[in-house]
């Protein structure tokens, strides 16, 4: 009777194992690293929406934003009165008005335009191109970094689907224990506690390939995320069954890209010559300015006397053209600003020299990293292939009744455990590989 509800146990299990394995066959996309990528940089809300700030910089890099263009402003006003007076004239006489209804109308044009003030307006264009190219420094940050994280999601991807296979392959070989163990406790060859042993090994090797499955579920919503895909739970395949590892890097040809394109280096030299230009502002106040100011403008005046009949009124034409030029003789404010702006040069300075040694020193423990992985794989593999031989001979022993379940068992999670280092193995290198290509700001080249 324990036999039988074992069996049903095991078909319970077995038959989860095989709907896990076949999962329902939908339409699925087929993914490439590349395809990922390409997706992502098309589709991702976080690098669209710094695309539209490095947009909304260039449309601020103009001469008018600047203050170099002039400005040209219409202008025009409505004024009625209406007035009772009572004058005196030289006679005696008073003369009075009653209801007196003026009017006066204005139309015009002005013109004002600063065409001198210090070296203000060209340093603040400067300033307004710089923060264009920041702009597009950012982005291809972003864009590097979007780059870096799919690249790294994908092989984890790939790493569980590996891990997944090698959960499925330890099932099958537990699976395969236990048929041996049940046709010989039959026999009389096992005993009831090998059997047991077995089918507790077996329940284990189950229950972790089901795990995987959840954590191989958790990595494809991830990839789906950074792609922007809306069904972030959409199902799809990818080509790639292996982490390629790259053993080709050089230190110094990283490091000597690091130097030249490392888009954060970059932005810090950006941020250097925006507080030299800003410095620049502020000694422009030391300089006289000189502005033009121009108009041109229509008046119309109506006088009504309220008891004479009589009106009259008077209209106008009038162009003016004036030149204004000054010199700001105190500003309580100049001295701490200009003070201020020479701290922030130097601070912008000191921040570049230390993103630069900082740079050198990750670059330098990832390069570690990465030569003690690629040695650790090379030392894995060989694992690999004694684990294989010691596994083959210990089924062989196993199968004439010379080696113990446990033993066994043991040589079943040492084959288990080198295909784990294996993978893990080459799952840090990758990941070194590319935190080094982004640090040299060569990550593109997964494109």
């Amino acid at each position: 009777m324990e036999i039988d509800n074992m069996k049903h146990t095991l078909l319970y299990i077995s038959a989860g194992l095989v709907l896990a394995w076949t999962h329902p066959v939908q339409a699925q996309q087929t993914y490439t690293l590349k395809s990922c990528l390409e997706t992502g940089l098309e589709n991702n809300y976080a690098l669209r929406l710094t695309r539209n700030d490095e947009q909304v910089s260039k449309n601020n890099a103009t001469l008018a934003n600047a203050g170099a263009l002039p400005t040209l402003a219409l202008s025009g006003s409505y004024t009625g009165s209406v007035d009772d007076t009572d004058t005196k004239l030289r006679t005696g006489d008073v003369n009075t008005v009653n209801g007196a209804f003026d009017q006066t109308m204005n139309v015009g044009v002005n013109l004002n335009w600063t065409i001198f003030d210090g070296f203000n307006i060209t340093s603040e264009y400067k300033r307004l191109k710089e923060l264009e190219r920041q702009g597009e420094t950012n982005t291809r940050i972003a864009v590097e970094d979007l780059i870096a994280n799919i690249t790294a999601e994908y092989y984890n991807y790939v790493q569980h689907k590996i891990r997944l296979k090698n959960f499925r392959y330890a099932v099958s070989l537990s699976k395969e224990r236990l048929r041996i163990v049940e046709e010989r406790y039959h026999i009389g060859n096992f005993s009831r506690l090998d059997y047991q042993q077995a089918k507790v090994d077996f329940n284990a090797d189950s229950a972790q390939y089901m795990r995987q499955q959840e954590s191989l579920h958790t990595s494809r919503i991830q990839l789906n995320e950074l792609m922007a895909i809306a069904d972030v739970d959409q199902p799809f395949t990818i080509s790639d069954t292996l982490i390629d590892v790259s053993a080709n890097l050089l230190f110094d040809d990283l490091w000597n890209s690091t130097e030249q394109t490392n888009a954060s280096l970059i932005r810090a030299a950006q941020n250097n010559t925006l507080a030299r230009l800003d410095y620049k502002k502020v000694m422009s106040r030391d300089y006289p300015y000189l502005r033009l100011n121009g108009g041109y403008g229509y008046t119309y005046n109506d006088y009504s006397n309220g008891n004479n009949p009589q009106t009259a009124n008077r209209k106008n034409l009038r162009g003016t053209v004036g030149v204004t030029v000054g010199f700001n003789l105190f500003d309580g404010k100049r001295k701490q600003q200009r003070r201020n702006a020479r701290i922030n040069i130097e601070n912008a300075r000191l921040q570049q020299e230390q993103l630069e040694l900082s740079l050198r020193a990750d670059l330098t423990n990832l390069w570690q990293a990465y030569q003690n992985n690629l040695e650790l794989l090379k030392l894995e593999r060989q694992n690999l292939v004694s684990a294989r031989e010691n596994y083959e001979i210990a089924m062989e022993r196993y199968m004439l009744g010379n080696l113990s379940g446990i033993e066994m068992r043991e040589a079943q999670k040492s084959l288990l455990d080198a295909e784990e280092r294996i993978l893990s193995a080459e799952y840090d290198t990758k990941m070194c590989e590319i935190s080094l290509l982004q640090i040299s700001g060569r990550v593109t080249e997964y494109l």
